[in-house]
């Protein structure tokens, strides 16, 4: 049985109107999209890339141990997009307004990066400083020789010979929690 030329007609504008309601929807959704991408660009009430800003903060461990907090003190202040804290953080921050409160997970690839077992190093002992007598756990700023800048080591190794050092932070391959407060900002 053929379809009448009258049902054929009745179905391609059916189809027509259909494609025309879908097209309508995407054009909606692009719109409500572009919108708030505009809002959360130029709101001059959040913070931005290329803002100073200040931060109280609690940064914590997965099992809840607290590592630092300025929360009675000063707030830390520095420009977003300068990567100047770690980069969790910053994208934690874009977008917050004056006052807002944050709480965060930020994954170690996005703190201070995977813990690296050839940053590992054992040293001469006979090398090390005749001023500090190493032990296990002391922290120790290093300057590089080969760019000048300073790190800090963890001795994790003492012996009659050696001394074995670690140049990973001491939050590399850790999973980090904050709590976020913008305290304020200026562009």
């Amino acid at each position: 049985m053929k379809k009448s030329e009258k049902v054929k007609g009745k179905e391609k504008i059916a189809t027509r109107k259909q494609k025309y309601l879908q097209f309508g929807i995407i054009a909606a959704v692009i719109c409500i999209i572009a919108a708030i991408s505009l809002v959360v660009l130029f709101n001059p009430f959040v913070a931005k890339n290329g803002d100073i800003v200040q931060i109280y903060y609690t940064g914590s461990l997965d099992d809840g141990t607290v590592f630092y907090s300025n929360v009675n003190s000063s707030p830390v202040v520095f420009k977003l997009g300068d990567h100047t804290v770690i980069p969790g953080l910053e994208e934690a921050i874009l977008g917050m307004s004056v006052h807002q409160t944050k709480l965060v997970y930020i994954p170690y690839d996005k703190a201070y990066g995977p813990y690296r077992p050839e940053l590992v190093g054992v040293i001469n002992r006979s090398t090390f400083p005749s001023n500090i007598t190493p032990e296990v756990g002391t922290l120790l700023p290093i300057r590089r020789t080969s760019d000048g800048s300073t790190i800090v080591v963890k001795i994790l190794n003492v012996t009659s010979s050696t001394v074995t050092l670690d140049e990973n932070h001491l939050l590399a391959g850790k999973n980090l929690t904050f709590e976020i407060k913008l305290a304020g900002f200026s562009s």
